[in-house]
């Protein structure tokens, strides 16, 4: 055996096992061989023969083949990648420890070539690491462009589990190791002395070739001739397999065997027999004839079913009841006699069985609650909420509720039981067992289960909201409103800004007008007028502000209050609505040395408004004017009740 084929190992432990030479585990291997090929694992293998040394074939050469691959990848990490220490995270596992090996004896054995060092290395590296080192290293000298001569150690092994093969320079190169082999995808590569050999990684299995493109055919075993049907039998192909049917078919009375010949049925040898009572059944080729017997009975005597003797009669169970009510049949060989059965007493004067009428003659000890007479006997019974005990005579509480007899709820209790309701229900008036839904929103305080609407459903009720600017709160009742400016639901232009109002948005283009520019978000500033009269009437500063209210607010109510930001001693306002203010539902007032902008009559319907109000500042002789734009939303109220 060449190297490479030793180098088919496992770190992790090797099984040995010896295999009588009587026995073929070619197929057992074959099939380990396939499963691992399939990344299956080895421990899972399911066998496919009772016998020990298969199934150990089996696992061997799944195991060998598994870590053939395992060692395989390590070598091709150290030819692609140069270090095996942070390619696997699970470095504890078996498969990671054996590609980290098979990784790091090849590093060793590159580095060897690379420092023109012999590859017939003398280390105590363990045999099957040697075997990667040098393997390795000679593919690197193969590749190279010129090769050291190193001659062989003169020193005398002093170890006597030194490789007898160590300096053997014409061993078996694995060209599967080392990845020049030519298997296609879906074929694994097996190495063999001096050479390899390509195999296709799941066999067809029995009754199909391996076609020239690598796939699985159906042999017609019946073209082919390779079926066993005898000449009595026509060959039928199937996928996989064949089956051979009977030319000859048999008629009725006859059954084919395995030979395909016809075979009469003894229809008289069936278990309930082809022919009635008193006949006698005689088997014809193909079919039976019934026979009547002739044998004659006495009076309480009759055939057997086989017609053959004559066994007794047992009057006893025939319908007629031949000892009348109150009686018991005994039966003897040929007749029969009467006797008085239990519950019942023979009269002497009617000369007849009478019954015994038990709870008159035993009254109270008997049955617990009711006793009733019956011929022969008498029956306990109990009252209602109550059953039989096992005894037939006591009384036992009855669980109602084991019955259902309620619609929802049910609670036992002595000789009764009582109905209740899940919440969300009460029980009806009627029969004091059906739960009824109670409907929550046209309760007296269902107006205010829910900020919006309440819609009722069996046993409870839901709220809901608009279908556009609110949400449910997370408390089920109360409608929220949704920033549409936050969440990015708006379609405002990038020029306009996106202002909130209740259940909706307003897109706002904020733009300032010729000798102005912009010094902040909502406002703008003169710029320098350069004695020029005109533009020095113009006011000092223009802003913007936004407001939002509902239809419902009191009035008057101040809305807005404006002044100078750094008020100085006798400063004196003047505040002016001069645009916007149709309807004249709002006012301005003075307050100190500001004022306020007034709401003065009630909004009952949702409007928007964008008020001009100029502010004139006297200070020290000098006058300035102030602009306030005010964009003024009045929103329909949506209450917010919660609990």
């Amino acid at each position: 055996m060449g190297p490479s084929n030793l180098l088919s190992f496992a770190f992790c432990g090797i099984l040995i096992f010896q295999v009588n030479a009587q026995i073929s585990v070619d197929d057992c291997c074959t099939n380990g061989q396939e499963w691992a090929g399939q990344r299956q694992d080895c421990a899972a293998l399911q066998t496919t023969s009772d016998s020990q040394m298969c199934r150990i074939a089996q696992e061997q050469c799944c195991i060998a083949a598994q870590d053939d691959n395992y060692c395989t990848t390590g070598i091709n990490l150290a030819k692609q990648h140069g270090e095996c220490e942070t390619l696997y995270t699970d470095a504890n596992s078996c498969e990671a420890k054996n590609i980290k090996r098979c990784c790091n004896c090849c590093l060793l054995g590159k580095n060897a070539q690379q420092q023109g060092l012999s590859c017939e290395q003398n280390l105590s590296l363990g045999y099957e690491c040697g075997l990667v080192y040098r393997a390795c290293c000679v593919e690197g000298q193969e590749t190279g462009p010129t090769l050291p001569v190193v001659q062989p150690s003169q020193e005398p092994a002093t170890n006597e589990q030194d490789d007898p093969y160590l300096n053997d320079q014409c061993r078996d190169i694995n060209e599967c190791l080392l990845g020049s082999h030519n298997c296609r995808s879906g074929e694994r590569c097996i190495n063999t002395k001096g050479s390899f050999r390509c195999q296709r990684e799941v066999s067809c299995g029995t009754g199909y070739e391996l076609t020239d493109s690598n796939n699985c055919q159906d042999i017609d075993e019946c073209e082919t001739g390779t079926h066993n049907c005898a000449p009595e039998f026509a060959c039928q192909n199937t996928q996989g397999s064949f089956r051979c049917k009977p030319l000859m078919q048999c008629g009725d009375g006859f059954i084919q065997d395995a030979q395909g010949s016809c075979i009469d049925i003894n229809e008289c040898m069936s278990a309930n027999g082809p022919c009635p009572s008193g006949q006698v059944c005689i088997n014809t080729v193909g079919s039976f004839n019934c026979q009547r017997n002739s044998i004659t009975c006495g009076r309480g005597y009759h055939l057997n079913e086989d017609g053959t003797r004559c066994v007794d009669i047992n009057e006893c169970t025939s319908l007629s009841q031949p000892c009348g009510p109150g009686h018991v049949c005994i039966n003897v060989a040929g007749t029969f006699r009467c006797e008085c059965s239990a519950g019942y007493y023979f009269d002497s004067i009617s000369r007849s069985c009478v019954d015994t009428n038990e709870c008159r003659r035993y009254p109270g000890r008997l049955c617990a609650h009711k006793c009733e007479n019956t011929p022969g006997s008498y029956h306990c019974s109990c009252t209602i909420g109550f059953k039989l005990g096992s005894d037939g005579r006591n009384c036992e509480d009855l669980n109602e509720c084991e019955s259902n007899p309620c619609s929802q709820e049910c609670a036992n209790v002595y000789g009764s039981y009582q109905c209740y309701c899940r919440r969300g229900y009460q029980l009806s008036d009627v029969d004091g067992i059906t739960c009824e839904d109670i409907d929550e929103c046209a309760l007296p305080t269902g107006g205010h289960i829910c900020s919006y609407r309440c819609h009722n459903i069996p046993g409870s009720f839901h709220c809901t909201c608009p279908t556009t600017g609110y949400t449910l709160a997370p408390n089920g009742r109360s409608c929220q409103d949704i920033d549409e400016c936050v969440t990015g639901t708006h379609n405002c232009t990038g020029s306009e800004t996106c202002f909130n109002v209740q259940g909706h948005f307003k897109c706002l283009l904020f733009e300032c007008p010729e000798n102005y520019r912009k010094s902040g978000e909502a406002r703008c500033e003169r710029l320098p007028c350069n004695q020029n009269k005109e533009c020095q009437g113009l006011p000092m500063r223009i802003t913007y502000y936004h407001l939002t209210f509902p239809t419902n607010m009191p009035v008057p109510t101040n809305v807005f209050r404006m002044g100078p930001s750094n008020a100085v001693p006798g400063d004196d306002i003047l505040l002016t609505i001069t645009g916007g203010n149709d309807g004249g539902f709002f006012t301005t007032q003075k307050v100190n040395s500001s004022g306020v902008v007034a709401m003065q009559k009630s909004i009952t319907q949702p409007q928007d408004f964008v008020l001009t109000v100029e502010m004139t500042l006297f200070r020290h002789g000098t006058v300035n004017t102030f602009l306030a734009k005010i964009f003024v939303f009045v929103t329909a109220e949506q209450p917010d009740f919660g609990y």
